[in-house]
């Protein structure tokens, strides 16, 4: 992630391993997916860009084998920390702000991080720039305005109040310069920046246990910023988690955009 002062969902927060769990469980399988067609293999070098948890650096890190190498960066390492044994190396790193000395990778790969990170563009050049000639960026990132809704089919009360305060998360957020079309935008950005061979593809979680438990962690971490601005009650929230934890509900998330494309 990106060191700014307004990032609405803190790494540090108890609430954050929770939203890492609900995110591998969600996304791992498609980002395994495409990374695997990338050619992740033994004896590669990857740099995993706002590593966030674990999931996806060791299974990286198992890819590669003894000889290859996987370099985790993020600013906050406290969750991925406990994967930094060889062939991985975590490091401290704000990509929106620092170039990385090194370059050389055959693959550099980044989950919903940039649409969070204030200069996109300087991030987006600097992991390009760390690739090796022939070496593959994926870059994956949700699209909130793209589907704005907590609970597509809004056919009671409770979908009402759900989606209200999903109203809410996405005011704070792009309060806070998150950028809620990026997804969309990726495939153009990667070919604008001179990759090739650009590809898409996107993913839309509309229920599962998983959407429950990220929907449950995220509103308890912002709780206090969505009363503070004024956009809910603590009774509005205390009744929107109860109705979550009924496990009844039908959450979706905001589709997340895989793009990827070949330095030349």
């Amino acid at each position: 992630m990106t060191r700014a002062d307004g990032y609405l969902l803190d790494n540090r927060r108890a609430e954050a391993a929770e939203r890492f769990d609900a995110f591998a469980t969600l996304f791992d399988p498609i980002t395994f997916r495409h990374l695997e067609a990338l050619g992740a293999g033994p004896d590669r070098r990857y740099w995993e860009v706002g590593a966030g948890g674990t999931s996806v650096v060791s299974w990286l890190a198992a890819k590669v084998g003894p000889a290859g190498r996987v370099l985790a960066t993020d600013i906050d390492t406290t969750h991925v920390a406990p994967a930094g044994r060889p062939p991985v190396e975590v490091r401290v790193h704000d990509v929106g702000a620092e170039d990385l000395p090194e370059d050389g990778f055959d693959l550099v790969h980044a989950r919903l991080v940039l649409v969070h990170v204030p200069d996109r563009e300087r991030a987006l050049r600097s992991m390009i720039q760390a690739l090796r000639p022939g070496g593959h960026l994926l870059v994956e990132d949700a699209d909130p305005s793209l589907q704005p809704l907590l609970c597509p089919d809004e056919h009671g009360p409770a979908e009402e109040l759900a989606n209200r305060l999903r109203r809410g998360f996405r005011h704070l957020l792009a309060e806070r310069g998150a950028d809620l079309a990026y997804g969309r935008r990726l495939p153009r950005l990667l070919r604008e920046a001179g990759l090739l061979g650009v590809e898409a593809d996107a993913y839309f979680p509309v229920t599962s246990p998983a959407c429950t438990a990220l929907e449950s962690a995220t509103v308890r971490q912002i709780r206090d910023q969505l009363v503070a601005a004024g956009l809910a009650t603590h009774e509005d929230i205390d009744r929107h988690l109860a109705n979550v934890a009924t496990g009844t509900m039908d959450l979706a998330t905001a589709p997340m955009i895989s793009a990827w494309g070949r330095k030349g």
